[in-house]
């Protein structure tokens, strides 16, 4: 989908697939020239690209989409993709087969071009619920700062991203027991669900990404052909509605140190001598977002407490829950 404004971009149903080239060596890929770059005019963001949080932009993804599914679904089985596709494709139910051997769960999400900014969130918050990792609710903070002071730098006006850090920053605190802010799983999936909640979440990871990207654009660059980063970042990062290709992936796990693993299933036969299921990992490239301070091996995944882990099939993102 072509990228257009933040308040008109909605839903698209289709996301673009990760690149066959894995994850794991673009990430490696990471040297010392790949540093901030000081070369990005001023990104000159406009009213134009800040959603409009009303009832007017709310009223016109609700008639792009009508709500199939909710934002962020209930947890259910993997065996229930079995009946989706029991007509479809042998070598997808094949491999849904071997999905199960591995996954227990998955949770959908509504496919409105957002859904990988969704699944992010709601498996990293889910997971620091269910784990209580006071620990990397802290790193997490100290990195989200980091990110503020980039778009500040990159000339950013506060006012058109404090709303989104702000709220996320609250939910992600709330996710930790003990205050009376607290939430349990249940409210946490309220949250989720709810729309103005759900989208701002999901224009505080643009933000990350977009911020990400321009300030180490020498790193990214070469993966946008001629696309020029800042343009990039404006058409198909920072709107709602614009799909997620790897180069999200990469900028959003490295912006905030959080691991990102993706399982696709499509109906491609398993090329010989390859595992039947295609799996991507795309841990953060820098060694200054490394969770645990230990070890600087960033091939080791023990370096991170948590993985987000995400189903891709064709056009769409959807949680998923090993075994």
């Amino acid at each position: 989908m072509e990228g257009t404004s933040a308040a008109a971009s909605g839903g698209a149903d289709d996301e673009a697939p990760p690149l066959v080239e894995s994850a794991t060596s673009v990430a490696s890929g990471c040297d010392a020239s790949s540093g901030p770059s000081t070369s990005n005019p001023n990104p000159g963001l406009d009213s134009s690209f800040v959603p409009m949080m009303d009832d007017n932009y709310y009223d016109y993804m609700q008639g792009v989409e009508k709500p199939k599914v909710p934002y962020v679904g209930d947890k259910e089985p993997v065996s229930a993709l079995v009946a989706e596709y029991e007509t479809g494709s042998p070598i997808i139910q094949e491999k849904i087969k071997l999905l199960g051997e591995k996954y227990a769960a998955l949770r959908r999400t509504r496919g409105d071009g957002n859904c990988f900014y969704r699944c992010f969130m709601f498996s990293y918050l889910e997971q620091i619920l269910v784990t209580q990792n006071k620990a990397e609710v802290e790193r997490v903070l100290v990195t989200i700062e980091q990110c503020k002071e980039n778009l500040q730098s990159l000339g950013y006006a506060e006012f058109t991203y404090e709303d989104f850090f702000a709220l996320f920053t609250d939910v992600l605190e709330s996710c930790l027991q003990g205050t009376e802010d607290s939430l349990s799983l249940n409210e946490l999936l309220v949250k989720a669900r709810d729309q103005m909640i759900s989208d701002c979440a999901v224009m505080f990871f643009r933000f990350i990404t977009s911020a990400e990207m321009q300030t180490r654009a020498e790193f990214y660059q070469p993966f946008l052909s001629d696309n020029i980063m800042v343009q990039f970042c404006k058409t198909s990062v920072e709107p709602m509605g614009e799909e997620s290709d790897n180069i999200h992936m990469i900028a959003l796990s490295n912006a905030l140190g959080v691991p990102i693993r993706v399982i696709c299933i499509d109906s491609k036969a398993p090329e010989p001598g390859k595992p039947p299921l295609n799996e991507h990992e795309f841990y953060p490239s820098c060694d200054n977002n490394l969770q645990n301070n230990g070890s600087t091996d960033l091939s080791k995944k023990e370096n991170y407490d948590l993985i987000v882990t995400l189903l891709y099939r064709p056009g769409h993102y959807d949680i998923l829950y090993p075994i």
